[in-house]
């Protein structure tokens, strides 16, 4: 674990607003090393998907402050909740600092209590209405915007912070280590063939007109993995009996073992897709957002460590699949590209800190000044 130095009398105060799955695992390493170091967290969650399942499942203390609702009246009816409940959060806290991922309430309630917000980004929101329409009431407010390499975000640069590949915050070795025996005590012998398959929800605002796999390919896609071994699947929406696999059998802070141990990963969700491929288990990724303007991580994945293969058409991800089940490549190989991409790779978590205390400090300067 990094090294924190806070240069703060008293220790940092640090807000992270938490209200996606993806988020825990972002943003859990750094809130341990601050807590490590006598710093002091306040988390703030949102009942959506297992999100509070795995602040519970880490021991990660955390406050509740609304649940997702389908529906845009309903969705804007929780933002509008969200924005109060962050507010009354914040002024009870006093935080140094509040950090989130583009979350308009956590930048809103930082700004009214006159501290600096960080916001952690790795997808670009502009696609789509919704997401567009999010960045301009979040980012302009922001401190501080941590972006992996060349994703393009409206803010300017003295704004910008290259973060590098974020799920590499919680999957490099030096913060992840596999563990078989606790995929043993869910029934998976991590000898044996298996193969995990994800299905994204695609309602999130930046999914807008977008999709995943149609459900006559999912069946294929099984059958196909079936010959090779057990099928592990998950998904967002609710999974026909006539798909064949298995549910995932581990609890969700356990996904990233299973993983790990994977002969091979196929789904239509990016984050999943990415976090195989940094595993390295070989991940097949499979949607209507592939093309030629995907994000720099999709595109380094595939062409610069072998690692990702993404397929905008559903025919070619299936004739993929077969090639990798046939194909023979061990599974050393595999880890060997693994290790080059962590050598090549920034600590996001580390960096993630820093910029973390920098605001605290510099936000200490300027009340100094005002003092004075």
């Amino acid at each position: 674990m990094p090294a924190v130095p806070p240069d703060w009398s008293g220790g940092i105060r640090v807000l992270f607003d938490i209200q996606h799955p993806a988020q825990v695992h972002l943003f859990r390493p750094a809130i341990a090393a601050l807590e490590s170091h006598g710093n002091e967290t306040l988390v703030t969650s949102r009942e959506k998907e297992m999100t509070t399942d795995l602040l519970d499942a880490y021991d990660i203390d955390h406050v509740v402050l609304s649940t997702r609702r389908g529906g845009l009246g309903r969705a804007a009816l929780e933002l509008g909740v969200r924005e109060l409940r962050t507010l009354s959060a914040a002024r009870s806290f006093e935080p140094n600092v509040v950090v989130s991922r583009t979350s308009p309430a956590a930048v809103h309630a930082a700004r009214v209590c006159g501290c600096p917000s960080v916001v952690v980004t790795d997808t670009d929101l502009g696609k789509a209405l919704p997401g567009r329409a999010v960045q301009r009431v979040t980012l302009p407010f922001a401190s501080v915007v941590c972006r992996p390499p060349e994703l393009d975000v409206p803010v300017a640069a003295s704004k910008q912070v290259e973060l590098g590949f974020q799920e590499l915050a919680y999957l490099h070795p030096d913060r992840f280590d596999p563990d078989s025996e606790a995929l043993a005590a869910h029934g998976v012998d991590a000898s044996e063939p298996y193969s995990v398959v994800r299905l994204a929800g695609w309602d999130a605002y930046h999914d807008v007109g977008e999709g995943g796999l149609s459900a006559s390919t999912v069946e294929e896609l099984v059958e196909t993995l079936t010959e090779h071994g057990t099928v592990y699947l998950s998904s967002e929406t609710p999974i026909p009996d006539t798909f064949g696999a298995e549910p995932l059998p581990v609890p969700a802070h356990r996904v990233h073992d299973l993983l790990y141990y994977a002969s091979l990963y196929v789904g239509d969700s990016g984050t999943m897709s990415t976090e195989a491929a940094m595993l390295g288990t070989p991940a097949v990724r499979t949607n209507s957002m592939v093309g030629a303007d995907d994000e720099r991580v999709f595109r380094a994945l595939e062409s610069e460590y072998g690692l990702l293969f993404s397929h905008a058409d559903e025919r070619a991800a299936i004739a993929r699949v077969e090639a990798l089940l046939t194909d023979g490549t061990p599974a050393a190989e595999w880890q060997r590209r693994r290790a080059r991409l962590v050598s090549d790779a920034t600590d996001v978590t580390a960096k993630l800190l820093g910029v973390i205390e920098a605001q605290a400090n510099q936000a200490r300067l300027r009340r100094r000044s005002a003092a004075w």
